[in-house]
């Protein structure tokens, strides 16, 4: 039976884990290796490594890095940064990755994705769409940027999403710029406008502040992946730096009880 994924997304800048907010001033805050053998030692059901230049910069993926992630790493892995070529989602799964995440690529070319999916299979490919409100007086809607929100799209980002699933993706990720780092929940209004669009796996990020939001999700458009960032990887109103995850009998009773409350 299929059930709700709690996932840590990590950023990674130069190597190192940063935090941000509205994809702004990055926060460094640890060592990414260390940060996944905490998840591994609390059975997280999977996790995000995001490189946040490597498009930006127009570099290519660190391999150096994917490889040490994935020899530590003890949960199914997704990594995204600089991918472009159905070649690199090769080299990365063939390293043991399990998912790789394409982003500003797919959204120039989502004939891409198909390339990709033929290489590697369709489950291991994912698209990310990064999603804000438009700004501008009488402007409505989400748009999907990316560059770190830095290049906005002309796409609407659900008609984009399911043109980027039937082209190939196997899992969308839906990240919100405007609710990035801060902690006061997902913008369910959007994710449920994403799940009703689509059949392929999705997930959510950007938004979580306590465990509570993660069960309004679930509760609000069912069986979806509810990644993580700030709140995994601080604790308290200081917002220090401590690595956490649910214990498994917390995460159970927790996606039990959304699961309960969108069915009934």
């Amino acid at each position: 039976m299929l059930r709700p994924r709690i996932i840590p997304c990590l950023l990674v800048q130069q190597g190192g884990l940063v935090k941000t907010q509205a994809f702004k001033d990055p926060k460094y805050v640890g060592d990414p290796i260390n940060a996944v053998k905490i998840f591994n030692e609390k059975e997280a059901d999977e996790l995000i490594v995001l490189d946040i230049d490597a498009t930006v910069q127009g570099r290519d993926p660190d391999f150096g890095l994917i490889a040490k992630l994935a020899a530590e790493c003890r949960m199914p892995l997704c990594y995204g940064g600089g991918v472009t070529t159905a070649e690199q989602v090769a080299r990365i799964v063939d390293m043991g990755v399990e998912k790789v995440a394409v982003s500003a690529a797919a959204i120039i070319n989502p004939l891409l994705l198909s390339e990709m999916a033929a290489a590697v299979g369709q489950q291991s490919v994912v698209a990310v769409l990064d999603v804000r409100k438009k700004s501008g007086l009488f402007a409505k809607g989400f748009e999907v940027c990316t560059h770190n929100a830095k290049q906005a799209h002309k796409q609407d980002p659900v008609a984009l999403s399911v043109q980027l699933q039937e082209a190939g993706a196997g899992e969308i990720v839906v990240n919100s710029i405007d609710r990035d780092g801060l902690m006061q929940g997902y913008d369910l209004d959007l994710a449920e406008q994403f799940r009703k669009a689509l059949k392929v796996p999705v997930t959510f990020l950007g938004g979580a502040g306590s465990l509570d939001d993660i069960g309004q999700l679930v509760s609000r458009v069912g069986v979806v992946g509810a990644a993580v960032g700030s709140l995994f990887v601080f604790k308290g109103k200081y917002r220090a730096v401590l690595i956490n995850y649910p214990t498994p009998s917390q995460k159970t009773q927790l996606c039990r009880d959304a699961l309960s409350k969108s069915f009934a």
